[in-house]
C-alpha cells in the first residue's frame, strides 16, 4: 500500500493544515501562511522521513509567527522607557522584543544595542510583573551581579520587585509542578483563582 503524506499536523496545540508538494529539489521548504503548511519535498523523501523532521520546522514558523503577532500589538517600548527615565541617570532603549524561545532567563538587556528581549508569557501577566522584569535587566545594565547595591537601586526604581519576584517564582513553580498534580489539585487551583479576593481557608 502506497503510504501518503499526512494532511495535517498539530504542533502545541495548533492544528495546521499541510500542502506536501513533492519537487526536483534538494531540501524541504516549508512556508506558513494563517493556518497551512506548504511543503515542497524532494522527489525521493518517503512520508516516514517527512514525519521526523516536519514537527521542528513547523513549530520554529510557528513561534516566529507568534512573535510577529505579539509585537505588533503589544508597546512594551513605551513601558520601557517610562521604568528607564526612573534611574539616576536614565538608561537607553531602543527597542522591546517579546520571544518565544527564551526559556532560560524573563528578559535581556543589552548595553551594546540598548535593546530588551522578555519572555513572550509575560504579555499575560499583570503589567507590574513585566515593569518589574524591565527594571531588573535594566539595573543589570548598572550592576552586573545580585548585590546588595543591585538590590537597593532595583527596589527604588521599581517599589513592586519583591512582589514581582514572589509572583514569578509562583509561575516557575506551577508551571513544573502543573503537569504532575492529580485533576483534583488542578481543579482547586482552578476554582480559588475564579475567587478573587478571597482568602484559602
Amino acid at each position: 500500500m502506497h503510504e501518503e503524506f499526512p494532511t495535517s499536523i498539530t504542533i502545541d496545540d495548533v492544528t495546521l493544515m499541510l500542502i506536501v508538494q513533492p519537487k526536483a529539489v534538494k531540501n524541504i521548504n516549508v512556508r506558513l501562511c494563517d493556518q497551512t503548511l506548504r511543503v515542497s519535498v524532494p522527489l525521493h523523501l518517503s512520508p516516514d522521513m517527512l514525519n521526523q523532521v516536519l514537527p521542528d520546522l513547523a513549530r520554529r514558523l510557528l513561534r516566529r509567527q507568534r512573535t510577529r503577532y505579539i509585537n505588533s500589538v503589544i508597546d512594551a517600548l513605551a513601558l520601557a522607557r517610562q521604568v528607564a527615565l526612573r534611574f539616576p541617570q536614565p538608561l537607553a532603549v531602543s527597542d522591546v522584543q517579546f520571544t518565544t524561545n527564551q526559556t532560560a532567563c524573563w528578559g535581556s538587556y543589552s548595553t551594546r544595542t540598548h535593546a530588551i528581549r522578555l519572555n513572550a508569557v509575560l504579555r499575560l501577566m499583570p503589567a507590574w510583573v513585566m515593569e518589574a522584569v524591565i527594571a531588573h535587566e535594566l539595573a543589570h545594565s548598572i550592576h552586573a551581579n545580585h548585590s546588595p547595591a543591585f538590590w537597593s537601586l532595583l527596589r527604588s526604581v521599581c517599589p513592586d520587585t519583591d512582589r514581582a519576584n514572589a509572583f514569578l517564582e509562583g509561575v516557575n513553580w506551577l508551571a513544573r509542578a502543573w503537569e504532575n498534580l492529580p485533576a483534583i489539585e488542578r481543579a482547586q487551583l482552578t476554582h480559588t483563582s475564579d475567587k478573587k479576593g478571597n482568602t484559602p481557608a
